[in-house]
């Protein structure tokens, strides 16, 4: 090999050949670095955005899955709260974070589906988001207070229908699935209740319990202990079976209203445009987490059924109940005033 005297060492490296070959020696460096550095996610917390406040459903899914999503990627797993707005705070708030799968969404299928079709000038809209996992689905419970008349389905509605305006509902917000859920029924009761929203399920279920609003068609979570205490009449549930934790309450079709049927579910989404193969680690550890005994036996205690779905099956069914909420917020004329 030639030796270079010093002096002659720039003209060396200013040599185009020279250039090229340094060129790509950092390109081939540059690619495994790349890739280290995608396999290494998480490499610090992620945060998982909730909708709601504490309580309910969402809240609840939430606490589902953050300890043993944890555990699983050796990362914290935090939740933050971020009610208001019917979800859109927190949507919109999610929508523009950036796209690297540490702040994710935990999404309210009311919201999700339902916001758009509800909000006028929504500051959000659901393809600013990618599918991640399918986590969880709940039935509904048709509750009253136990000063209202009535002990069955069919002896509530009818003393709705004959006082109407005497009744309040309560929901956890416009446009939520107890808004929307309530508005449906009273439609096909044909039952006129003035409707009370609320910020969430904890300062909802406070009123119903002392009476100060009377009827409230919601999740299993944020009633189920106050059924089963007495505190509070179930009337029935919405779902096509009957909900473990209320063995003796009826579906809606076993009571005589069987066109009334309303589940709800929680999804786990990130930013659109978070990389594939971020979107493909978090399902697959999610569905991890979601499978975990302990998680299954958390949920039923709760009164929530894991469902667990991947990211292309979770994009199909939030397409299609786009197309179906739509139709029935329209033909029911609800509106979030």
């Amino acid at each position: 090999m030639q030796n270079h005297k010093p002096g002659h060492l720039p003209r060396l490296l200013n040599h185009p050949v020279t250039v090229l070959c340094l060129a790509t020696a950092a390109l081939t460096g540059m690619a495994p670095l790349a890739a280290l550095a995608q396999d290494a996610f998480p490499n610090k917390p992620i945060t998982l955005i909730v909708p709601n406040p504490p309580g309910g459903l969402v809240d609840t899914s939430a606490r589902l899955l953050n300890e043993p999503l944890g555990r699983i990627l050796g990362q914290p797993v935090v939740i933050e709260n971020r009610g208001g707005g019917s979800g859109n705070v927190a949507y919109a708030g999610v929508a523009k974070s950036r796209a690297d799968g540490y702040t994710l969404l935990i999404s309210y299928s009311a919201y999700h589906v339902g916001n758009p079709a509800l909000t006028p000038n929504l500051p959000w809209a659901p393809k600013d988001f990618a599918p991640i996992a399918l986590l969880t689905v709940a039935t509904n419970v048709i509750t009253t207070h136990p000063t209202v008349p009535g002990n069955s389905l069919k002896e509530f509605t009818s003393y709705a229908k004959a006082n109407p305006g005497k009744l309040n509902y309560a929901s956890q917000g416009n446009g939520s699935l107890s808004h929307i859920g309530t508005e449906i029924f009273k439609q096909q009761t044909g039952s006129f209740i003035t409707h009370i929203p609320y910020r969430g399920s904890g300062a909802a279920i406070s009123d119903v319990l002392a009476g100060q609003v009377q009827v409230f068609i919601t999740t299993p979570p944020s009633v189920l202990g106050h059924v089963q205490s007495g505190k509070l009449k179930a009337h029935a549930v919405t779902g096509a079976t009957r909900h473990p934790g209320l063995p003796n309450v009826p579906t809606t079709k076993e009571a005589g209203l069987p066109e009334f049927q309303l589940e709800s579910w929680v999804g786990l989404f990130a930013p659109a445009g978070t990389p594939p193969t971020v979107i493909a680690k978090l399902t697959a550890e999610v569905k991890k987490a979601m499978e975990a005994p302990e998680t299954k036996t958390r949920a039923d205690a709760a009164g929530i059924e894991v469902r667990y779905l991947g990211p292309d099956a979770l994009a199909r069914q939030v397409a299609s109940e786009l197309v179906y909420w739509d139709k029935t917020i329209k033909a029911a004329k609800i509106t979030v005033e």
